[in-house]
């Protein structure tokens, strides 16, 4: 096993921000306005599962599609930094469908394991070992977990403009891990 504290650490700060829970609070408190209680664990846990077999099955699907890794790593490049762009700038480039239930299918899939986590891990899976990315991923279940559980208690303690400073800050990371992730695939795109 091929254990790297910094891969891990790097990885985790990667789907903290992909996922963006802490910026997906005013959801949360939204859904569960509209719809009661959230399944906090039933929806971490499912988002977990959605990650890890993605990470494994995703590139054979690819494969089955003709698209190589290098490729889907470029156009994973271009999706965070579209992502980077909307916590940076405030604005919706994509926008999701109104849920109809507070379930599995708003928290666990998109909100959690969207489009943007399935194609970021299939990305980080071409620069680091798969081992610490599936530890991210669970380091960052448990994160999306305890938010879920606190988010009235977190929405109150940072307030709307401490949630939009650390939408920000993580933005301008995720904005700085598009350009490595672009500059380390582009040239697998030519050879």
């Amino acid at each position: 096993m091929l254990l790297d504290l910094r891969e891990i650490v790097t990885v985790g700060m990667v789907l903290f921000a992909v996922i963006d829970i802490i910026g997906s609070i005013p959801i949360i408190i939204d859904l569960r306005t509209k719809f009661g209680h959230l399944e906090s664990g039933k929806a971490s846990i499912t988002s977990g599962v959605i990650m890890i077999v993605f990470l494994f099955v995703g590139e054979e699907i690819l494969k089955l599609i003709g698209i190589d890794v290098a490729s889907f790593a470029v156009a994973g490049a271009f999706v965070l930094f579209f992502l980077a762009l909307e916590m940076i700038l405030g604005i919706r480039i994509y926008k999701d469908e109104e849920a109809s239930s507070a379930s599995i299918v708003p928290l666990a899939f998109p909100l959690i394991a969207g489009a943007g986590t399935m194609t970021t891990l299939l990305s980080l899976k071409s620069q680091f070992h798969t081992i610490n990315i599936i530890i991210a991923i669970v380091l960052n279940i448990i994160v999306v977990y305890a938010v879920l559980k606190s988010s009235s208690k977190i929405e109150r303690m940072l307030g709307e403009n401490g949630l939009g400073v650390i939408r920000k800050t993580f933005g301008v990371i995720l904005l700085a891990i598009a350009v490595k992730l672009f500059a380390a695939n582009v040239k697998g795109l030519f050879v």
